[in-house]
């Protein structure tokens, strides 16, 4: 049980994280916009679909007509206005990855199959929206603003058809289960397609009447592949397919659609050129899906960290009330902690509620740079038309720009005095070194979010489920974690599995101007850690220092039979070293985010008495969380830097390596000591003795000592880290709760 004692000058923790804390958190406070969006999402999600859920919504498959009334409520509070320009009918201008991802976290805070109805809306629109002609991107996205008073036009909802794999993985990207073909061409007229695309698993079928679908050439007249805009009543057959027979998320509608449809060649999104008589899309369809998917898998992933962060209240309440009615009077122990007295069940709340604040800090800091990132990428591509440079000379371009970021890298390294400020300047004023900057970490944050957040997070969602007892495998479980827990399983594979996303990691987390920008977070780490030692910054530091040699050692190193270790094929090898980099990646996020609070808090005067009790709690939540991180990382980078190693044998050759009885005692009188040391790190051979009982003699550690070092100061950074958990604990028996959630179960 842990202990009742307060921490001498350390304040506790009051309530519950409120707005303020998480506005200050996520770097929105001074967005006023996101603050009635958000008000706006959370009044429809704890109130029209808790209410939906409540009265059994999810046990049906069909679209019915309460699941189709919450479009009504999605159009009525701006959510479905969210995502739209201002010029199209919507209220925020610029980017919205961060304005879409805060939608997605509070939908997905109550049930996240009506999340995902809400969000495939956006997703079907957005090959239009990131590739679209202006016509295309005027009909469809425009025409998807709820109507106004009086207007009688048909509102667009949309829906997105690829059907699996997916581009950009390695995976092949032909088998998309779409073929379009020239049904008509006139002579001085616009070719009419015809389009046959079988869906699978489609969201939004249910009730969608246009559709963005993956096709693939199936006549030498159109080149390659293409995505192609069908609307409901064009000629053919429009046939949404039976509703699919999800165990989760079933407040979202999901269909396998066929579609058989004649199109005019206009609606090939992007547009297309001709040469030659061959009709040449401007985009292929992985072009688009790459474009899109690099943004939406984000807001997947904070889904799952919405679940997580929405179990915490749930629990403590459950906890707190397990004994109450039997007995134990109030005032008691047993009556007021009920399973809080026991320090596992607090133990475990902790690492639940640590994994979700690092998942939503990974997500919301991968939304905010692609809102940095969107309108650089656009002057990116203006530049690189302007010079006529497109393929292999774009390519250059860029390549050469990397040679510029990494020089920037090497500048602002070198002490203040010695720096060539004016060249400095040059870099960081220059658009395409800031895009070869970000982009390359937006390449690695967007599927290490997708990857970590859903994946660990559907993990952690059934300590959360156990954590309740039986009552958390019931419908009427508060917070409907039984139901989370089992989307939580269907978001691991949205927009790829979790092998789609540890592919592209392992292709991203190599480029050296990502690793320069790690190696310098190492040093701001340190740095951070002397001025806030219980971070857990400089345990973090440690990790991503071992992390960072074992790449580089794989990089070169060969197994036991001389083949190369890092190589695409080797994804025993490259996988889970994506996995331990997602834990590094959320940690840092989080501890960045505790660091944020503590310094813009001080000026928000609703924080004045609660500040130092949130920070001093947030401080021991990423101390515990970096610890788990540097322990995920220590295992996994040990088994790969050994684990391709052959074991040395009982034979002749590994025997030989093995110091000799007589040697050491006659070296003993050179060397005092040298006996009882060889006799503790290896083996010994005995004159006329068998071998020890065990596989073969120790294992020698020629080349890899330095490793040894970085681990063995790893494990030494690990120290206090247990005492933050103990006081996270302590905190979580006096934080104030409400009676009830404040949305129906």
């Amino acid at each position: 049980m842990p202990s009742t004692a307060e921490t001498p000058g350390v304040s506790s923790l009051q309530t519950l994280p409120t707005d303020d804390v998480r506005q200050l958190m996520w770097r929105f406070a001074d967005r006023y916009e996101l603050h009635m969006l958000i008000q706006a999402s959370r009044a429809v999600a704890r109130g029209p679909i808790a209410r939906v859920v409540a009265d059994g919504g999810r046990n049906s498959h069909d679209w019915t007509p309460a699941k189709a009334g919450l479009l009504q409520h999605f159009d009525d509070s701006g959510i479905t206005a969210a995502a739209l320009d201002p010029e199209q009918g919507g209220f925020i201008a610029g980017p919205k990855n961060l304005a879409l991802a805060l939608v997605a976290f509070e939908l997905a805070w109550v049930d996240a199959g009506a999340a995902t109805c809400s969000l495939a809306g956006n997703l079907g629109l957005a090959p239009i929206h990131e590739c679209g002609t202006p016509e295309q991107r005027d009909k469809y996205v425009a025409g998807a603003a709820p109507l106004k008073s009086g207007e009688t036009r048909t509102q667009v909802r949309a829906a997105f058809a690829l059907t699996e794999p997916i581009p950009f993985v390695g995976v092949e990207t032909g088998m998309m289960g779409g073929k379009v073909r020239v049904a008509d061409w006139p002579a001085d007229g616009e070719p009419m397609l015809q389009v046959d695309k079988r869906g699978r698993f489609i969201t939004n079928m249910g009730f969608a009447n246009v559709v963005t679908a993956a096709v693939d050439s199936d006549d030498q007249r159109i080149k390659g592949s293409c995505m192609v805009i069908l609307e409901e009543g064009d000629t053919g057959i429009w046939d949404r397919g039976t509703p699919t027979k999800k165990l989760v998320h079933q407040l979202s509608s999901t269909n396998d659609p066929v579609f058989n449809l004649r199109v005019p060649a206009h609606r090939i999104v992007g547009g297309y050129t001709i040469r030659a008589g061959v009709i040449i899309p401007n985009y292929s369809h992985s072009e688009i899906i790459e474009a899109v998917f690099r943004r939406t898998r984000v807001t997947v992933g904070l889904m799952t960290a919405a679940k997580l962060l929405s179990a915490v209240e749930p629990v403590i309440l459950y906890q707190r009330r397990r004994f109450r009615g039997g007995e134990g009077a109030p005032g008691t122990p047993r009556y007021e902690l009920g399973l809080q007295q026991k320090e596992d069940a607090l133990h475990r709340l902790v690492d639940i509620w640590a994994t979700g604040e690092a998942s939503a800090s990974l997500g919301f800091e991968a939304a905010r740079l692609f809102d940095v990132l969107d309108p650089l990428e656009r002057q990116k591509n203006q530049l690189l038309e302007a010079k006529n440079l497109s393929g292999r000379a774009a390519l250059k371009e860029l390549a050469a720009k990397q040679k510029d970021a990494l020089e920037l890298f090497q500048i602002t390294a070198q002490p203040v005095g010695a720096r060539d400020f004016k060249r400095q300047e040059t870099l960081e004023s220059d658009p395409l070194v800031r895009f070869v900057l970000l982009d390359s970490l937006a390449n690695v944050l967007c599927p290490a979010c997708k990857l970590w957040n859903t994946g660990h997070g559907a993990t952690m969602m059934r300590e959360a489920v156990s954590l309740m007892g039986g009552y958390g495998v019931t419908e009427e479980c508060p917070g409907f974690l039984g139901q989370k827990w089992m989307d939580a399983q269907l978001e691991a594979t949205y927009e790829g599995p979790e092998a789609v996303q540890r592919l592209q990691l392992s292709m991203t987390m190599t480029n050296e101007v990502f690793l320069a920008q790690f190696r310098q977070w190492i040093t701001d780490l340190r740095r951070l850690a002397s001025a806030r030692p219980g971070t857990g910054a400089c345990t973090l530091a440690s990790a991503m220092q071992l992390w960072l040699w074992t790449l580089q050692h794989l990089q070169t190193a060969t197994d036991a039979d001389g083949a190369k270790l890092y190589h695409k094929s080797r994804q025993g090898v490259t996988f889970p070293l994506t996995d331990a980099l997602c834990w590094l990646l959320a940690a840092r996020q989080f501890i960045l985010d505790v660091v944020e609070l503590e310094t813009k808090g001080a000026a928000n005067p609703a924080l004045a008495d609660g500040l130092p009790g949130f920070v001093s709690f947030f401080s021991d939540l990423s101390h515990v969380q970096s610890a788990r991180a540097a322990g995920e990382v220590s295992r996994t980078t040990a088994e790969l830097v050994f684990g391709y190693n052959r074991h040395p044998a009982w034979d002749e050759a590994s025997c030989h390596a093995c110091y000799c009885a007589e040697e050491l005692q006659s070296l003993e009188g050179l060397i005092p000591g040298i006996e009882d040391s060889a006799r503790a790190y290896s083996d010994v051979s005995e004159t006329g003795a068998d071998h020890p009982c065990k596989a073969g003699p120790c294992v020698k550690f020629h080349g890899l000592e330095s490793y040894l070092r970085l681990r063995a100061k790893l494990d030494g950074c690990l120290t206090g880290c247990r005492l933050a958990k103990d006081r996270a604990a302590e905190a979580l028996t006096k934080v104030m709760t409400r009676e009830a959630l404040d949305y129906p179960v």
